[in-house]
């Protein structure tokens, strides 16, 4: 099986030990207000550095925006 993973719907190349945070570098999401979700499990922002990404996860970032 290739080493990949799918982030809002684009294929990427996935790596052992890869972390949420790791992806969101890979993509340059920068943007403070996120929701990620792996394979519809939502992780929690205190926990980007340190969950790990299994290959051939879904990966589902959303920007939040705020308005008034």
């Amino acid at each position: 099986m290739e080493k990949q993973l799918t982030i809002n719907g684009q294929i990427r190349p996935w790596q052992e030990g890869m972390t949420v945070q790791d992806a969101l570098d890979l993509m340059n999401y920068s943007f403070p207000m996120l929701v990620v979700k792996i394979n519809d499990e939502v992780v929690l922002r205190a926990d980007y550095g340190s969950t790990t990404i299994p290959n051939g996860a879904e990966l589902l970032v959303i920007h939040l925006i705020s308005g008034g």
